[in-house]
């Protein structure tokens, strides 16, 4: 269930605080093949199930940028601004991928309200977003997204 805000001008005074966690999502062949097909990244590790079995991670991994991609599908489970005209993704400040995602693996995300300023037009928040593995202690993902709400 998300943390709602009834209005940006609410975010402020939650800087700091952890919001919660998304629903887990599983990761499995089809979803990678897509992303490979999407983006050109057929890198054996990601698409080729019995070459990656003898490689260095024993499966095919998930690409990073998809895992990334994900946080767009997960964030909004998390965090709800109400009271604007829309939401923009703005970027990111930071991104890292600590653990590789083997295939089949559930991930979801956690988040923190990292920083909120005021910006012409509504809100920028960055959030930090961790991709849990289910059942790893690193986690797949760290991103610092960058939000803009518009009011």
């Amino acid at each position: 269930m998300a943390t709602v805000f009834e209005s940006p001008h609410d975010l402020s005074g939650a800087v700091g605080t952890h919001l919660g966690y998304s629903d887990w999502v599983a990761v499995d062949q089809a979803r990678i093949a897509l992303f490979a097909e999407a983006t050109g990244d057929h890198q054996w590790i990601h698409t080729d199930p019995e070459r990656a079995a003898d490689g260095p991670f024993g499966a095919t991994i998930v690409h990073g940028y998809l895992t990334l991609a994900l946080t767009n599908m997960l964030l909004p489970q998390v965090l709800e601004v109400r009271g604007i005209s829309m939401g923009i993704n703005y970027g990111t400040n930071r991104v890292r991928f600590p653990a590789p995602v083997p295939e089949g693996s559930r991930l979801r995300a956690g988040a923190e309200l990292v920083e909120v300023n005021e910006v012409s037009g509504g809100y920028q928040a960055v959030v930090r977003v961790t991709v849990e593995i289910e059942g790893q202690e690193r986690p797949a993902c760290v991103v610092d997204s960058v939000s803009r709400f518009i009011l």
